[in-house]
C-alpha cells in the first residue's frame, strides 16, 4: 500500500509541474492502470490491456470520456479499494457494460443512434438476452468507437443471416455492405465540397455553398440512424436523397465563375 501511495503522490507531482490542475481532472483511472500496467500485469489478460490502449486513442479519450463513465467507480482518488468499490463485473446483470445494459449506457451521450436502435429488431433480441443479437460493441468495438469496414460488417451480418444460418437472408449482408460503401463515399465528397467552399473567397457565394452542403448533410445523417434501425428501406431512401443533394452541390461548385 505503501508503494502504491507512492506512485499517487508521484503522478499527482507531475500534474503539478507540468500546471495541470488535478482537481480539474475528471478521471485518474486510466492514469493509475497506466502506470501499474506492470505490477500489475500478472492479473490482466491481453484483452484488459487492450481496452486500456483502445480508450488512449480514441474520440473517449480526446472528449475527456473517463472509464468511470461507463463501468463506474470512483475517478476522483487512487486509493484502489474505493476506486472499484461501486464497480460491477461485465457479467452482472446490473452492469452498465452488460451487453444487455450497454445500447442504453452508450445512450447516454449518442441519443440519437439509441433511439433508432430501440426501433430495432436486434434491440428486441438484446433486451431478451438473446446473444446473437447485436449491440454497440459488436459494431463499433468495445471502447475505441470505430466503425466496421463495409466487408468487415457484411462477415459480421452473415454470422447470423448467411446461407445456412438459422436467420439466413443472403441479401442482408450483401446490403449492408454496399450501403455503407455509398455512406462512406457520400461522406467523402461532402468532406472534399467543405474543403473547396472554406476557399471560396466571396463571403455571399461561400455562406450559400455552405448552406447547400448543410442541406446535403441532413438526409445523410438520417440514412446513418435509419442505418440503426437496421432498416434498410428506409437507409436507401435517405441516401438517394443525400445522393442528389450532393451531385447538385459538386456540379455547382465544379461549374461556378472563378
Amino acid at each position: 500500500m505503501r508503494a502504491y501511495l507512492s506512485l499517487a503522490f508521484i503522478i499527482l507531482g507531475i500534474s503539478v509541474f507540468t500546471g495541470a490542475d488535478a482537481e480539474a481532472q475528471t478521471s485518474r483511472c486510466a492514469d493509475c492502470h497506466v502506470a501499474n500496467q506492470q505490477t500489475a500485469a500478472p492479473l490482466w489478460s491481453g484483452f484488459a490491456l487492450r481496452h486500456l490502449h483502445d480508450w488512449e486513442s480514441s474520440p473517449h479519450a480526446r472528449a475527456n470520456v473517463g472509464c468511470d463513465r461507463c463501468h463506474g467507480g470512483d475517478p476522483t482518488t487512487f486509493e484502489k479499494f474505493q476506486a472499484h468499490m461501486s464497480m460491477l463485473p461485465v457479467t452482472s446483470p446490473a452492469s452498465p457494460v452488460n451487453r444487455v445494459n450497454l445500447p442504453r449506457t452508450c445512450g447516454a451521450c449518442h441519443s440519437g443512434p439509441f433511439v433508432a436502435f430501440q426501433k430495432s429488431k436486434h434491440y428486441e433480441l438484446a433486451r431478451a438476452g438473446d446473444d446473437r443479437g447485436p449491440t454497440c460493441s459488436t459494431c463499433h468495438g468495445e471502447v475505441a468507437a470505430h466503425l466496421l469496414s463495409p466487408r468487415s460488417l457484411e462477415n459480421q451480418c452473415a454470422r447470423c443471416h448467411g446461407a445456412g444460418r438459422p436467420q439466413a437472408n443472403p441479401d442482408y449482408p450483401a446490403s449492408a455492405r454496399m450501403l455503407l460503401t455509398d455512406i462512406r463515399e457520400l461522406r467523402s465528397e461532402l468532406d472534399d465540397a467543405g474543403s473547396i467552399i472554406r476557399r471560396i473567397r466571396d463571403k455571399s457565394a461561400r455562406a450559400k455553398f455552405e448552406e447547400a452542403r448543410q442541406q446535403a448533410e441532413v438526409p445523410l445523417a438520417e440514412a446513418t440512424q435509419a442505418g440503426h434501425e437496421f432498416v434498410f428501406t428506409n437507409l436507401k431512401e435517405r441516401l438517394e436523397s443525400a445522393r442528389r443533394r450532393v451531385t447538385a452541390l459538386m456540379d455547382a461548385l465544379a461549374n461556378r465563375a472563378p
